[in-house]
């Protein structure tokens, strides 16, 4: 172990190295990226019909390529699955990683090459642990193990050519042999599909484990040390795992549960890293403990570019190199992967922050709002007025949603929230008003809608029961890993949905 530990440290101290570099040259290292992109892919059938060969230029990319969605993607996907060779990208692509989404219940299946698993997965994990270590150097993180909460769809059969399941479950199966030195529970374990039995059987193999870390989603993870100190009869976590000192978070906003966080892990020494990952690549890593920007990784096989919000409904929106793009402002991300997905629409929306080095806030997701009346909520203007809400209230938010009320003869317009609290505003009115004034004074577009009220109503609250969203969820089988709660919606269905639950409950 030792040994292992000091080939590690020597790969992170280069692997710094690099990550400066990119720091310095962000676009060259972006031209480099798509240039390598199209000269590896271009006797694809994909790089053939778009002629990649005779691109010269960034411009000409755009021009010759338009920007797609899973949709457009799907037939090609389909024929991929089915054992068919360099359609998108060169040689057999047999690993697909399956994902919900969350905003429609149509499975997507990613295809994930060897390049990308190794380029942008795995470097990504490996990324994670280098900044960690160069930021805290003292730490004994790599003399334990990772606690990781993954999915729950194992790896199953499209055919005999292809597999498909969570992403996090394809790591598992193409992780090398000693991460077992690093990572708690067992695969077998791990890639369990029912959630709750996972959880059991997680608690069996961990406990007696020096567990150093945690990574997953933080709702998820929130059951998992419940359970655990229910099984434990222990006061906090950390009297279980005494030499814990960091949870690796990522897949939806960390700040509802960062007080609960705070209980269960009372620790002024505990470090909190968020990670921007998904089923289509790793994006970017929290690097400055003292700031909860992303640094956007440039040198995985990832070229970016960006919609502005502002103009992405239009017809043929102009999508923006990074050397284009403006601080502060909400963009669609458009990535071209060394997975064979091209000028492909991921769905998320981000804003920068920094340009030098270039980071980025995840804002939400293009298909994840409300503007059934020109208001354009986003989940960050959500996260950021529930924050405010919660601290003047003196109440904690486990879960929420929230979507339109919409006119009717005797009904003006109005957002319906949806909230199960960890624990209650002392005042339930007055975290009503500070959630409606906030949003207010973080989106324009909803101020003018809510003066006077003569568009939208005040938001209207309906306090749920505990576990509801939990049972939703279970109902839906999307329980554990990768599955995340809609937070805003521009539709009632999931409001319904919950509703007629709480009625049953």
């Amino acid at each position: 172990m030792p040994f292992l530990n000091s080939i590690i440290n020597w790969v992170n101290f280069k692997r710094i190295y690099q990550i400066d570099l990119f720091r310095k040259h962000p676009h060259d290292v972006q031209r480099e990226v798509l240039f390598d992109l199209l000269k590896e892919a271009r006797d694809t059938e994909w790089g053939k019909k778009y002629d990649f060969r005779s691109i010269q230029s960034e411009s000409e990319f755009k021009k010759r390529l338009e920007i797609r969605n899973y949709e457009d993607f799907a037939p090609y996907i389909d024929r991929l699955r089915q054992g068919e060779k360099n359609l998108l990208w060169p040689g057999d692509i047999k690993w697909f990683a399956k994902s919900s989404g969350t905003t429609n219940d149509k499975s997507k299946f990613i295809p994930v090459s060897k390049q990308s698993l190794e380029d942008i997965h795995f470097r990504g994990i490996r990324d994670v642990f280098a900044l960690y270590l160069k930021n805290n150097p003292g730490s004994g993180v790599l003399s334990g193990k990772s606690l990781t909460l993954g999915g729950s769809h194992r790896v199953n059969n499209f055919s005999n050519n292809s597999y498909f399941g969570d992403l996090s479950a394809i790591l598992i199966e193409n992780t090398p042999f000693w991460s077992d030195f690093y990572r708690t529970p067992s695969a077998d374990v791990a890639l369990i599909e029912e959630f709750e039995e996972k959880v059991e059987k997680i608690i069996e193999e961990s406990l007696n484990e020096n567990v150093t870390s945690l990574a997953g989603v933080p709702s998820w993870y929130l059951v998992l040390l419940k359970k655990v100190l229910a099984h434990t009869g222990k006061t906090n976590i950390l009297e279980v795992w005494p030499e814990l000192e960091v949870f690796i978070h990522g897949g939806v906003q960390f700040d509802p549960y960062r007080e609960q966080y705070k209980k269960l892990i009372p620790s002024e020494e505990m470090n909190y890293m968020e990670t921007y990952n998904a089923s289509e690549g790793f994006f970017a890593i929290q690097d400055d403990p003292e700031n909860d920007d992303l640094l956007l990784m440039l040198d995985y096989g990832i070229y970016y570019e960006f919609i502005p919000m502002e103009n992405f409904y239009d017809d043929n929106p102009p999508a923006l190199t990074l050397d284009e793009i403006e601080l502060g402002k909400n963009y669609a991300m458009v990535i071209s992967t060394n997975g064979g997905l091209w000028r492909y629409l991921i769905g998320d929306t981000v804003k920068f922050t920094n340009h030098k080095p270039y980071k980025i806030k995840i804002t939400g997701r293009t298909k994840q709002f409300i503007n059934a009346f020109g208001e354009e909520l986003i989940v960050d203007n959500a996260e950021e007025a529930l924050k405010l809400a919660t601290s003047r209230t003196n109440s904690q938010i486990k879960e929420y949603s929230a979507g339109p009320v919409f006119m009717g003869d005797d009904q003006k317009g109005a957002h319906q929230w949806i909230i199960e609290f960890e624990k209650e505003p002392d005042d339930m009115d007055l975290f009503i008003s500070v959630l409606d004034h906030s949003l207010k004074t973080l989106n324009s577009d909803y101020e003018a809608k809510r003066h006077k009220n003569l568009t939208l109503e005040r938001p209207h609250l309906i306090k749920a029961q505990k576990g509801l969203f939990y049972e939703w969820m279970k109902q839906r089988g999307k329980v554990g890993g990768q599955n995340k709660i809609p937070r805003l919606a521009n539709d009632r269905k999931y409001l319904d949905e919950l509703i007629e639950l709480q009625k049953r409950m």
